[in-house]
């Protein structure tokens, strides 16, 4: 049996665990949030509902998709637990330090990774596998000094369904050894527009480096 980590139950993850749920009844998938059910979540994420307000977010999803709640916050003292038995990694986390753990996390074990974002109208998402397609890393070298989260800034409900959509589509992908890697998908909801970009991977980059080390030791 394969298994899906998923780091974040939020605009994001409740589509994405939705989908894969229904498209591949037969996945183990590990949903990851700290975080409650607060009313401010219930327009965009679409698995709770006001009688779930207090409760933790993973195991609510959870419960809805079929799958198995980690109350806990991703960070490198829970990364080896959280990620020991993932096939593929999908982060839909939506602040910069947690992404770029979840990338480097992802390529020292050779994990494959989906990345998933969506802030106001714009959505991306970038399927990272590791020693062989550019990273988070290879496109922005470092978390920025501040940048607005989802609470702060907003976004667009339906972006968030198209995005976590996309990110179950391109997780599913990877385990069927079919994925379209290296490619920063971007969506413009102010337009209706989406741009396929290539992505170089940076000869530079730390991260993967460190996936190289790992396939040079596998």
């Amino acid at each position: 049996m394969k298994t899906a980590v998923l780091l974040g139950a939020g605009g994001l993850g409740c589509p994405a665990a939705l989908a894969l749920a229904e498209s591949q009844p037969d996945l183990r998938l590990i949903i990851v949030d700290p975080d409650r059910v607060d009313r401010s979540n219930l327009a965009r994420q679409i698995l709770y509902g006001e009688a779930d307000l207090g409760a933790h977010k993973a195991e609510v999803a959870a419960r809805r998709t079929g799958g198995e709640a980690r109350v806990a916050r991703f960070d490198a003292a829970t990364a080896d637990e959280l990620l020991a038995d993932a096939d593929v990694l999908l982060d839909g986390t939506d602040d910069f330090p947690t992404r770029f753990l979840a990338n480097d996390e992802a390529l020292r074990r050779g994990i494959p990774l989906v990345h998933g974002a969506a802030l106001g109208w714009t959505g991306q998402l970038l399927t990272v596998l590791p020693g062989r397609t550019a990273c988070l890393r290879c496109l922005f070298e470092g978390p920025p000094d501040h940048a607005p989260t989802c609470a702060e800034a907003g976004v667009l409900a339906a972006l968030c369904g198209l995005v976590g959509a996309a990110m179950a589509r391109a997780a599913l992908a990877v385990l069927r050894r079919d994925p379209e890697a290296g490619v920063l998908h971007r969506w413009d909801a102010r337009t209706g527009t989406h741009r396929p970009l290539p992505l170089e991977r940076d000869p530079a980059c730390a991260a993967c480096a460190a996936a190289a080390s790992y396939e040079a030791r596998s």
